[in-house]
């Protein structure tokens, strides 16, 4: 992956800052200074100037010696305001829950942050058991069929910005062929990042980013076998996201390939 820290224009101090507010997740009950050092991989004295500061400005709160740290009323405040401008979430999101009731999948949006996936919204089946994660959590790019769906619809310069490596080449190739072939993208079973998921993916053009981001299902392999991914659950979630795009008005994500 290309390092932008390289690059003379990059504010490093705010992007170290940006990275603390990045590594809070739904599900965590607080972080501490440990916590926060290991999840950025930044040393501890660095993290106790950015969460004071973080702390003055309200992106964090902080009760005291010893206390954990909590995203704040400005980070609440900015979350809300993003939240409001992407529309197409609430659009789908009927249509994301019973296709997760259906087909006893865990369906989520995924957007691509650097070279990995940020998970923004999960629909969760009643009453099945399948993989539980939480909105905020990130995977990789390379080995999930989120990331194979928006690699395979990047236009060229957002690609190459993103890696030249052949390895990365053959991947988006992979994927664009997928996408070609069937309409929905499932990331090739050597290269899988984990061996516990099985997911399938389709990308929609999002112009609130300029870029697509991934629809997801998702779930145990036992529970979600190749078979049934191609025969059944991504047909499924390529026709939930077509209706969407009809919906929207929005050409298909490779439509806007360049």
């Amino acid at each position: 992956m290309k390092d932008q820290v390289a690059d003379r224009k990059f504010a490093n101090t705010l992007a170290r800052g940006l990275g603390v507010l990045r590594v809070f997740r739904a599900s965590d009950n607080g972080l501490t200074h440990a916590e926060i050092a290991t999840r950025t991989g930044l040393p501890k004295p660095t993290i106790s100037r950015l969460t004071y500061t973080l702390c003055e400005l309200g992106y964090l709160v902080h009760g005291g010696r010893n206390e954990r740290f909590r995203l704040g009323p400005a980070s609440v405040a900015l979350g809300s305001v993003a939240a409001l401008s992407i529309s197409f979430v609430d659009l789908a999101s009927e249509a994301m829950q019973k296709l997760a009731d259906e087909t006893g999948t865990l369906a989520l949006i995924a957007v691509r942050d650097g070279d990995r996936m940020l998970l923004v919204k999960t629909w969760r089946p009643v009453g099945a058991a399948t993989i539980w994660l939480d909105p905020g959590q990130r995977i990789p790019l390379f080995g999930s069929s989120s990331g194979l769906a928006v690699l395979a619809t990047l236009d060229e310069d957002k690609f190459l910005a993103l890696s030249d490596s052949a390895e990365m080449m053959d991947l988006r190739r992979e994927g664009y062929g997928q996408l070609i072939g069937q309409g929905f993208a499932i990331a090739p079973e050597p290269l899988r990042y984990a061996s516990t998921v099985n997911a399938v993916s389709v990308p929609y053009f999002a112009t609130e980013f300029g870029e697509s981001v991934a629809f997801t299902c998702g779930a145990l392999p036992r529970d979600l076998p190749d078979a049934r991914m191609i025969q059944d659950v991504g047909p499924a979630l390529r026709d939930t996201v077509r209706a969407l795009e009809q919906r929207t008005g929005h050409a298909s994500a490779l439509a806007r390939r360049g």
